[in-house]
């Protein structure tokens, strides 16, 4: 079961201990100067209270988010936090003090003859302090879980914005081809086929190796509508699984073939390379010179799918000879989950 109220990260964590101990730490201070004592005292028994605070909460907390809350019904969770964030408090001074002794830290006198009602005191602030801590987190969650929305909303937004008119274009050439070469509509079909079965995948992003077969069946489709004048060269290194935005390539090799043709220039030579050092991939071709650097819809879409997916972009490193260049990032499938 997942919910946002329950995911606390391990980041949170940290932060929280540093909190815990900095806070604890500035009271204890405090305190001890108050009462004329040594403040260094007072330090030490604060960075050991905020610890063994944070260490029970960690494991309290940690038990009823995964077993407990997620079996039982929301009634109970807000009663069932409470008590637990105050036993983290009062268990937790109860073994600094214990621990102060053991080190040979000064007490307050109060912790050495009252030492369950100050711990119970200290377990009521003990929740108070995990109350706000608790709506700054799920508040933190909310946000991002809106956000990610978004993001998937977007991609798919920009996913539809691919252009379709290379299909219509396969099924005339297909059509053709029946009367033409019967055997070669027929592995025109199925590479139709294939490239249609992964354009239904529901994965934002794909293993290189993936969107290299994508560009191939791509261009051999072409090719029936060329005469085989689009001549493709790939990295030789068939396995790549790094993972790239789908149809990214694909995208980059449409737009060379859509202002790289002409009958001036009726053959096209495109070639794609990734270089692992600089986790970029170079996709150039020997067309028409771009007559502008500026993006047009497509290129705009994958650059900002590069944005999302990836933390990366897209640049056009030359123009006369084209060559476009994806900087990957953190292209991770994690970074969005469909």
């Amino acid at each position: 079961m997942y919910d946002i109220a329950l995911t606390i990260k391990r980041s949170d964590w940290l932060y929280i201990l540093l909190i815990g101990i900095v806070f604890a730490m500035i009271l204890s201070s405090l305190g001890y100067v108050l009462l004329g004592m040594p403040w260094l005292e007072g330090a030490m028994f604060g960075v050991i209270l905020g610890f063994n605070i944070t260490l029970f909460s960690l494991l309290f907390i940690s038990l009823m988010n995964q077993k407990i809350l997620p079996k039982i019904d929301r009634a109970y969770w807000l009663p069932l936090a409470i008590a637990l964030s105050f036993f983290s408090g009062l268990l937790g001074t109860l073994v600094t003090i214990k621990s102060a002794i053991v080190l040979d830290i000064v007490l307050i006198e109060m912790f050495n003859t009252d030492s369950y009602s100050i711990a119970v005191a200290i377990g009521i602030l003990t929740y108070i302090v995990g109350a706000l801590l608790y709506r700054f987190v799920k508040m933190r969650n909310e946000k991002e879980l809106v956000d990610r929305h978004y993001v998937q909303s977007r991609l798919r937004s920009l996913e539809t914005q691919l252009n379709p008119h290379f299909l219509f274009n396969a099924l005339n050439s297909v059509a053709e081809l029946i009367h033409q070469d019967p055997v070669k509509a027929e592995e025109a079909v199925l590479r139709i086929s294939s490239f249609l079965r992964n354009s239904m995948k529901e994965a934002a992003s794909i293993p290189l190796h993936e969107e290299l077969q994508n560009a191939y069946d791509y261009v051999e489709l072409e090719n029936i509508r060329f005469s085989g004048n689009i001549r493709l060269e790939l990295p030789e290194e068939k396995r790549l699984s790094v993972m790239v935005p789908k149809f990214s390539i694909q995208l980059l090799i449409e737009n060379a073939i859509k202002h790289g043709i002409s009958p001036e220039q009726p053959s096209l030579h495109v070639t794609i390379a990734y270089d692992k050092l600089t986790n970029t991939i170079s996709v150039s071709n020997d067309g028409l010179p771009l007559s502008l650097k500026k993006m047009g819809i497509g290129l705009s879409n994958l650059d900002e799918r590069l944005r999302h997916l990836c933390s990366g972009h897209l640049e056009i490193t030359a123009s006369e000879r084209p060559h476009f260049t994806l900087f990957l990032g953190a292209c991770d499938e994690n970074t969005v989950s469909r």
